[in-house]
């Protein structure tokens, strides 16, 4: 299996290779060269569909190899034994995938990422220490640092912005403290700490003074396949899941919809069905921050619009790194016209699709978005309803599955919400959204408060995080990061 880079057909690497890479030189993303075909099978359990799909994309891996990374990825004590369960809530089947160790999706990929980057870097004849920058908007950050602190032959750099996550989120991160691993506060949002990110990563004169050290940068965002690979596995074990409980007969389709900010998460589903399996359409739902909403329409990706910081931060993008992806897709791997228009996105602000493209996109995606007022309501009405309490980001996801549905008119169609966090991350927006004074409770009480109130159980991970030494106080302007990379690293 090769992988290209979406804005030059000329770049071919192996799958281990485009891990250890991360990010393609001159700023694209490598895509598999096809997608292979892969069947559900309702008798496999999540260790196994996880060692097939690694396997058919990493196929210069043995097969011993790929059941030794996915045995220290999904291991009990990592997640418990079925770990992305499905519940069925108010006709609509909520894949719950923040069973992980920092209480968000972005385990489920986090958790193997090292493993396969560890074992990529061998393959690919790297002899380098690892340098992995990653750029957050809550979620990724934590997950990335739980996954690699204390990894051999890694440092991780990480950027949050200031006041652009919660505090929950906040304490996950500073309160990190390993010695390979650092935290850096950003004064901007989340687009310029990824933009950051991707500048450092195409500084050519950057990457010479890191090698000269010894040292090479790669990426745990989902710019890099081996976050996005691992994504595609939990589709399928919804699905076997459904299969398993009499709701759905193999090939009967299904409908997914995905909280979306970076597009990774959607793309990984899509992703799943070009492999085979069943999926009808895909649903992306977006906060006020509706790039994506709004591309999906119209076909014009335009990142020249207001930036809303929401009770939903893991979705406030405005420049979703892996449509890029997708749009490679769209455009049947034309690359020339891919690096024009995300030339076009960067200098202009906005691109347009070709009239073939968007009626392709159409046939696959529907967007919705829900302001803060839906998604509270959605919040209220689900748990006064079902007893089902969902974080901001689920509920943005299942407010717009409301919307889907009331266009299309609900069916025997199984829709699939893909639920990324914990709400007791989330406990002060949970709290008012159910009719809460959420400001009469002290911050670090509010998770408590909301499993009181709701006579649930605050997350593992979420314990007890007031009482941890903060161990991170780096901070800088957006446009010092490459500084403070270099100060970090002694380059």
């Amino acid at each position: 299996m090769k992988f290209y880079s979406t804005r030059d057909k000329n770049i071919c690497v192996s799958g281990a290779e485009a891990i250890a890479l991360g990010l393609a030189p001159g700023g694209g993303l490598f895509v598999p060269e096809c997608f292979p075909a892969y069947a559900p099978d309702a008798a496999k359990d999540y260790p196994q569909l996880a060692r097939d799909i690694f396997g058919l994309y990493l196929d210069e891996f043995s097969a011993d190899e790929i059941a030794e990374i996915v045995r220290r990825s999904y291991q009990v004590g990592n997640f418990p034994a079925d770990p992305a369960p499905l519940a069925s809530v108010a006709g609509v089947e909520v894949l719950e995938l923040w069973h992980g160790p920092t209480a968000a999706f972005k385990d489920m990929a986090l958790q193997a990422l090292p493993h396969l980057l560890s074992a990529s870097r061998i393959k690919a004849g790297h002899d380098k220490d690892t340098v992995i920058l990653v750029a957050t908007s809550g979620d990724t950050g934590k997950a990335a640092l739980a996954g690699f602190a204390g990894v051999e032959g890694t440092q991780i750099i990480v950027f949050y912005p200031l006041g652009g996550v919660s505090r929950m989120q906040e304490l996950q991160m500073l309160t990190t403290d390993a010695d390979n691993a650092f935290v850096v506060g950003v004064h901007g949002n989340f687009d310029d700490c990824q933009r950051a990110v991707k500048t450092i990563f195409n500084d050519a004169a950057f990457r010479t003074r890191l090698a000269d050290g010894g040292k090479e940068f790669s990426s745990a965002n989902s710019i890099n396949f081996g976050r996005l690979m691992p994504q595609i596995v939990y589709y399928y074990h919804a699905y076997n899941q459904l299969l398993r409980a009499g709701k759905i007969k193999m090939g009967d389709k299904v409908d997914i919809a995905v909280p979306s900010g970076n597009f990774g998460n959607i793309l990984a589903a899509c992703y799943a069905g070009k492999m085979g399996l069943p999926v009808r359409r895909l649903v992306c739902a977006s906060n006020e921050n509706r790039v994506l909403t709004d591309v999906i329409a119209s076909g014009r990706y335009d990142r020249r619009r207001d930036f809303f910081t929401t009770a939903s931060p893991s979705m406030d993008i405005l420049v979703s790194s892996n449509f890029e992806r997708y749009v490679y897709h769209l455009l049947d791997g034309d690359t020339a016209a891919v690096a024009e228009l995300y030339a076009k996105l960067d200098a202009e602000g906005v691109f347009e699709l070709p009239a073939a493209a968007i009626a392709k996109m159409k046939e696959q995606l529907w967007g919705g978005c829900a302001p803060w007022d839906e998604v509270a309501e959605a919040i209220d009405s689900v748990y006064a309803a079902e007893h089902y309490v969902m974080d901001p980001h689920t509920a943005v996801g299942y407010a717009v599955c409301k919307q889907y549905q009331a266009t299309f008119g609900a069916d025997a169609t199984p829709l699939i919400l893909a639920s990324t966090a914990s709400p007791y991350k989330f406990p002060a927006a949970v709290l008012g959204a159910l009719g809460e004074d959420v400001a009469a409770i002290a911050e670090l009480e509010q998770g408590s408060a909301l499993a009181e109130l709701t006579a649930g159980e605050v997350h593992y991970a979420l314990r007890g995080l007031d009482q941890l030494p903060i161990c991170q106080d780096l901070t800088a302007d957006k446009s010092e990061l490459a500084e403070k990379v270099a100060d970090i690293l002694h380059v």
